[in-house]
């Protein structure tokens, strides 16, 4: 029964990424649904961005581990980035009429810096996408027993036909449908669990003390790691391109403001749900939490649940993983077809159709390396958080002070690019006690504005 609902919610994915393709007649309509997305369909695909397998079964096996503190990088970090592009980030970038972020750093700073922003957000998203399709392996293997290979291509060829077809019109209309199911099957199951555990008064007997402290420890290495994992997603996120297409996919800049602030205030309380679903289900079943965390969830649910909550759940479940991989594929093939591809082709004018077909050959691409990766690794905690260090140590300083310091230069932006990702690789090498995001952000500020002013 339930696998029989997991089929026909995967036909019935693929049938609304075929209605959406029939929206897609130009570049634009396929990379941001040809700007004219309401304001609450923007807000639930920002909020789909990033609520996927690293929410529901990363951090909440996190905050099993290691209680309040193991959450401050999601989904603490993720509702402050959407904040903050609220506030300061979606109204400039939206009435510049662009297609990527990249497009940014190209006006802004010339094609030298827009092509090493574009070498360097790319391979970012690998991570991340093999984050999603590792989950959904697992989900598949929990549910099915197939085998987690089979079941990373198995997803990838379902996300990568919808979102091929249908692009960010497919995208945006799937997340808006999966939010819907997220927050249902979420509130039920948490109300279950909440009841069966006894609420607040059983909860905190059977969590040990200082469980839900979220203040570091007052040292260098306690505040210096707290800040990297509030900063990885709260700013490292800002210049994504999957965060900047839904953005400039909403029919007007206010729309792009105020779904940033909906979106921000949806993941910090929907975000709470798995957290507390998980303790409950650690404190009901601890024979459960001995294994591997990442399955401690769907296995609590197929074990010991009904079959209408194991429906709401894993629907809820697949929805968030799904919205968050299709997401995740165009944002990265976006780039790679409009910053590095396309200028490639500078003596041939290509037809809206020939970069259209560009596009989607991208999409094809980025999927099946990000399959590739995700079977090299399981950890979808690691592989998630790979992904937004990237773009933190590279283009958040450039991005910001394009935006908000006329003095900002090509070679500024240039060297604050190369800089960081330099450090940041450099200190992984040298496995610093200190997070390298730390180093690697404070030497990208800095190059970014000595590098302005040295050749102005």
């Amino acid at each position: 029964m339930l696998l029989g609902f997991i089929i026909l919610y995967l036909l019935f994915t693929i049938l609304i990424g075929y209605w959406a393709s029939r929206k897609v007649t130009t570049t634009e309509d396929f990379l941001v649904a040809g700007k004219q997305l309401p304001m609450a369909v923007t807000a639930a695909a920002l909020f789909a961005t990033w609520f996927g397998s690293e929410t529901l079964m990363g951090a909440s096996s996190k905050f099993i581990e290691k209680g309040a503190m193991g959450i401050i990088e999601d989904p603490i970090g993720a509702a402050l980035c959407f904040i903050l592009v609220g506030f300061f980030y979606a109204k400039p970038l939206y009435k510049l009429n662009i297609l990527t972020i990249n497009d940014f750093f190209g006006i802004r700073f010339g094609r030298k810096a827009e092509l090493i922003s574009a070498i360097f957000m790319v391979p970012s998203y690998f991570g991340w996408i093999a984050a999603q399709l590792v989950a959904l392996g697992l989900l598949l293997q929990t549910i099915t027993g197939l085998p987690m290979m089979w079941g990373i291509w198995l997803s990838m060829i379902v996300v990568l036909f919808y979102t091929y077809i249908g692009g960010m019109w497919a995208v945006s209309v799937t997340d808006f449908l999966q939010t819907f199911i997220i927050i249902v099957g979420l509130f039920f199951l948490m109300s279950r669990l909440w009841t069966d555990v006894g609420g607040w008064e059983a909860i905190n007997q059977n969590t040990p003390k200082g469980f839900f402290n979220m203040t570091p420890e007052f040292s260098w290495l306690g505040i210096t790691h707290y800040i990297a994992a509030l900063i990885t997603l709260g700013l490292g996120s800002i210049p994504s391109q999957d965060l900047f297409q839904r953005i400039m996919s909403s029919k007007s800049a206010k729309a792009a403001v105020n779904a940033s602030f909906l979106s921000g205030f949806m993941y910090l309380s929907i975000g709470i749900m798995p957290l507390i679903i998980s303790l409950c289900g650690s404190i009901l079943y601890p024979d459960i939490m001995k294994g591997d965390t990442q399955l401690a969830l769907p296995t609590m649910v197929m074990q010991h649940t009904e079959l209408w909550l194991q429906i709401l759940f894993m629907g809820a479940l697949l929805s968030a993983i799904l919205s968050t991989t299709s997401g995740a594929i165009l944002a990265p093939a976006a780039v790679l077809g409009e910053n590095i591809l396309k200028p490639l082709f500078k003596g041939t004018k290509l037809s809206d159709r020939q970069v259209l077909h560009l596009m989607r050959g991208s999409v094809v691409a980025v999927a099946v390396l990000s399959a590739v990766m995700a079977n090299m690794s399981a950890s979808i905690y690691e592989l998630a958080a790979m992904a937004s260090a990237f773009t933190l140590v590279s283009l958040f300083a450039p991005l910001t002070a394009g935006l908000y310091w006329k003095k900002a230069n090509s070679s500024g932006a240039i060297a604050s690019m190369v800089s960081g990702m330099f450090v940041w690789l450099l200190c992984i090498l040298l496995e610093t006690e200190t997070p390298p995001l730390i180093y690697a952000t404070l030497i990208s500020i800095f190059s970014m504005i000595a590098g302005s002013y040295i050749k102005k």
